[in-house]
Formats: structure tokens, sequence, C-alpha cells
């Protein structure tokens, strides 16, 4: 790999940004309070990346109170007829399921963003369309992201497999824990060695469409037109029998299933859009990994949210290499704000030791599992994100000791970084037990500097 970038827009620094936060236009909606902005997704490949890898990376954007938990859920066989409980709804289970990394909201059983054993990532964003929301309690998009990620083998199979449980079992129910309901339709970008897939979805019909070289962003909207590359096979029926295509000519799945007059969530998205691709552009040829990081600490494009009412929750880059010799390296911080918070290195391996420290405790009588939802609330903040949290305090209060530990994260970083290059290039072999430590070390190290 190459050596180190310095990440544009942030001088002398290594990636964590310096305390203070910008002020971010905030887009409102009369009776709703602050719009949420979502999230950003982003896929690099040859020969835009420096190095013949794929780069997958994502920023889940959630209500700011929402903490997300790391979790490691490893491979298993499961007996015929097993059924799995979903957020919302169960579902059949299939006969094995992969090890997967998930970064997701502690209160939900699916996942923002993750990976698998291999190689595969999938990240989601939420979309609002002609189709009606459906409201009752189905398969959240989130939870579409872990069984993909659990059934799927590569990037197509993970879409085959989402898709036919979308058509099954449609999509619906609240994607907040909160008892006002907030509910959308799901982006979804998928990513593995070879290549990747956008796949985007109107209730239960859906659009995909392959990408095998460059680079590519997702923002909260429908974004596939006419380069279809599978599709529901009843999509353009049910657009022409809406009135939305004539059933002559071009067919356009953004044009046919976009609203003709978008909500403020969407309007605002559509900046982070085209800033998003303006830095993947910028880089081109020479995308790595840092390059991903500091794309998603960018808070100038909106990239990176600290609003009044959401923020960036968690965040994931992570390195696919074309050689199936060499290991993906997936990064994820577990905590708010990417830029001032640590990308901490994970690698599949057999006996992978769970970070309980990134772990939301569980509680026997959950709001989130109770019918009605949502009639209390929670602490669900797990250890890493209480003293996270207290460290962005005392950024805050007392900037010359908030950019020390600043500075002393940025080392840490630059450690694993350094290290997972060196794993990639060849020019350190690990023991399985350093890598099936190396998280669970890594999340050791960060709490003992916030102390």
């Amino acid at each position: 790999m190459p050596a180190p970038e310095r990440p544009w827009g942030h001088s002398g620094d290594r990636g964590l940004t310096s305390p203070s936060v910008p002020a971010l236009t905030q887009f409102r909606m009369a009776e709703h309070g602050p719009v949420p902005s979502s999230c950003d997704c982003f896929v690099a490949m040859p020969p835009h990346t420096a190095f013949p890898a794929v780069i997958f990376a994502k920023n889940a954007d959630r209500p700011r109170d929402e903490v997300q938990e790391i979790v490691y859920v490893p491979a298993a066989t499961h007996r015929p007829g097993d059924k799995v409980q979903c957020t919302y709804v169960q579902i059949e289970q299939a006969e094995r399921t992969h090890a997967v990394v998930l970064s997701r909201p502690a209160w939900l059983w699916g996942a923002e963003m993750g990976a698998n054993d291999c190689g595969v990532c999938v990240g989601n964003e939420g979309v609002w369309t002609r189709e009606p929301l459906g409201e009752a309690e189905a398969l959240l998009g989130m939870d579409l992201v872990r069984l993909g990620l659990e059934r799927g083998s590569s990037a197509r199979e993970a879409l085959e497999v989402m898709t036919a449980l979308l058509e099954r079992h449609g999509q619906g129910g609240s994607c907040k824990e909160q008892p006002e309901p907030f509910v959308y339709h799901n982006t979804f970008l998928l990513a593995d060695r070879n290549e990747a897939w956008l796949l985007e979805t109107a209730g239960r019909y859906w659009a995909a469409q392959r990408i095998r070289e460059g680079s590519r962003n997702i923002s909260n909207q429908l974004s596939i037109g006419s380069e279809i590359t599978a599709e529901h096979p009843g999509l353009r029926e049910r657009a022409r029998s809406q009135g939305w295509w004539s059933g002559h000519g071009e067919f356009s799945f953004a044009r046919a299933f976009s609203l003709e007059k978008e909500p403020p969530r969407m309007e605002a998205a559509r900046a982070r859009l085209r800033a998003g691709t303006e830095l993947l552009q910028r880089h081109a040829g020479h995308i790595t990994e840092e390059t991903l990081m500091s794309i998603l600490r960018d808070k100038a494009g909106g990239i990176c949210v600290d609003s009044a009412g959401f923020r960036t929750a968690g965040s994931m880059v992570s390195v696919l290499p074309r050689d199936p010799a060499l290991p993906c390296v997936h990064f994820l911080t577990g905590t708010p704000d990417p830029s001032r918070s640590v990308f901490k290195p994970f690698v599949f391996v057999a006996g992978v030791r769970a970070a309980p420290q990134v772990r939301s405790p569980s509680f026997p009588q959950d709001p989130a599992r109770q019918i009605p939802r949502f009639r209390s609330s929670v602490d669900r903040r797990h250890e890493l994100y209480r003293r996270h949290q207290a460290a962005l305090e005392l950024m805050e209060r007392d900037p010359e000791r908030g950019q020390r530990l600043l500075g002393t994260l940025q080392e840490l970083e630059q450690q694993g970084l350094q290290g997972m290059r060196e794993l990639l290039q060849g020019t350190v072999s690990p023991s399985p037990q350093e890598l099936a430590d190396l998280f669970l070390d890594c999340v050791e190290a960060e709490m003992k500097f916030y102390t």
C-alpha cells in the first residue's frame, strides 16, 4: 500500500479533526423538528483506488441520542424449520449463516452496515418514493442488511437474498426508538472483492445496478436510471399501471418512482450526494482507506453530521483486496462523530474475541420488544460510548487538553492503519491469536486513553 496520505481539508492532522464544530445549515419541518439527514455510503474500485482493492465506506446518521454498538456473530448451522426473530417479524432461518461483524442501533436486530467472513459489505440508506410507506411491521431495511450478510457469499448472492426476502415479506415498521413512527424505504450498497451493486427499493419493488469500476456514492436518493442490471419482474408494469411511465421508450427507475415533490430531508441529501461525488472524483486514481475515512469526516459538505436532532452515530471503512490470499480488513468506530473517533481494525479469523466494551446492555423488559413499543426508554450506552462521550465533553470544555487527547487518538489510529498496511503488504505475519484479539485490543487501548 502507498504511504499514508494527509487527509485533505485538515492541515497538519492525520484524520481526526479539531473539537470545534462548524455551524451546519439546519433543515427543519415545522411539525417534526430537525429534518434527519440520514446516511452516506461510498465504494471505490480500480482504477480509482491506489492499489488493487475495493474499498467500502459508510456513515450511519441516526437520532442524536441513539447508541450504535459493534456486534460479532459467529458462523452457525441451523436445523430445518428453524425461525429467526428479526426486529419486528419472524422469518424462516437459512441452513447456514456466515460470521458477521455489524454496526447497528443497539435496540434492533439488523444493522446499518457490516461485513461477513466472505468479504461482503452492505450498508443501507433511507429513501421516500411514490410507493406508500409501510407502517405495519415487516422487515426493516436494516434487517435486510444483516440477512444479506449472513446468507450471501458474494455481493450478487447477498442481493439475491435481500430481494427475495423483500418480495416475500415486504419492508415496514418504525426505524427509530421513539413512539412517533419514522418510516422509509431503502437503498443499499453492496460490495465484495470483485464488484459492487446498488440496490434501490420502493415498497416491494426494486432495481439493481452492477458497478464494476471507478467509484460511486449514495445519499438518500433514487439514482438508478435506465442502466438496470436486474429488477423486480413486475417493476415496469407497476410503473405503467400507476401512470408513472408510458410503457414506451426508455424506462428510468428513478424517474418513475421518485416523488414529484421530495421532502426537505431528500433535498438536503442532494447536496451531500454532490459533495461526496466531488470528493471521490478529486482523489480518483489514488483512493485509499484513509481517503475514505477523511471523506466520512467531512463536515463542510455535510457528510459528517452533527446537528440538533441527528448525528453520525457510527462509521465503517472496509478494504477488500482483489487478491483472495489477502485478508479483508474492516475499520469501525463504535462511537459518534468520526472526526473525533478512532477507526479500529477487525479481521475475520477463527476464534475472534468479541469486545464487550462496545456491546450495549440487555434489558428483560425491553421497550423495543414490548407491545405497544417504545413507551419508555432505557440507557443503552455501552462502556466505550460513555467514555468517548466524556472525552467529547472535555474537548468542548477544555480545548487545550482536548487537543492533546485528540493527538493521542490520532497516534492510536495510525498504529492500527500502519499495522494493517503491513499485513496487506506481507511485511508482517501476525499469529491467528493476534488477529483474533485485534479489535478487542484496539478498543481496550482506546479506553485507556480516555481514563
